[in-house]
């Protein structure tokens, strides 16, 4: 007998056809996330600790107050760590109708909020200093914010390649 999980899915992918295109592709949305559900990953760390100094002293030169950790930030930037590690892509946005401010909601960023993702840096501080040689990068840790989250997660699918993401928020 098949799971009721699977039952739903089954009876909402039969339901699709007699409904518009839009929503066809707002099932195939869900079936997507379910795909990339990075919950049990056990290869992501909070790098929040090591990247903050980094960030509030580039901060200090500039005349910028000080950033603090922002445990809602942190768990953000876990999930988008885990999120691009489990699709071994570095993209802001994984899969269909994939919303940045709706993820912010979810995991209570204050917003405004901001993100920078890299790949391929073996350390916070190389990472770090990746996100200050681009511009657009820069400009996110130097905006408006007050709290940080930073966290790298390991891709063991694409030759343990680390994935990293910085969410500030408001």
């Amino acid at each position: 007998m098949p799971s009721v999980s699977a039952s739903r899915r089954h009876t909402l992918m039969l339901m699709g056809f007699a409904l518009s295109a839009p929503i066809v592709l707002t099932l195939s949305g869900c079936t997507v996330r379910e795909a990339l559900d990075t919950r049990d990953m056990k290869d992501a760390r909070d790098e929040t600790a090591a990247a903050l100094p980094i960030v509030n002293g580039l901060r200090r030169e500039k005349g910028l107050g000080s950033l603090r950790q922002d445990p809602a930030a942190t768990v953000a930037a876990i999930e988008q760590a885990r999120r691009m590690a489990s699709a071994g892509k570095m993209s802001h946005l994984i899969g269909f109708n994939d919303d940045f401010g709706a993820r912010m909601k979810r995991s209570r960023v204050q917003l405004p909020a901001a993100e920078n993702i890299a790949t391929g840096q073996d350390t916070v501080q190389r990472a770090v200093q990746a996100w200050i040689d681009s511009r657009k990068h820069l400009e996110n840790m130097l905006g408006g914010y007050n709290g940080l989250g930073v966290a790298v997660a390991i891709s063991p699918a694409s030759d343990n390649r680390p994935f990293w993401a910085m969410v500030l928020s408001a």
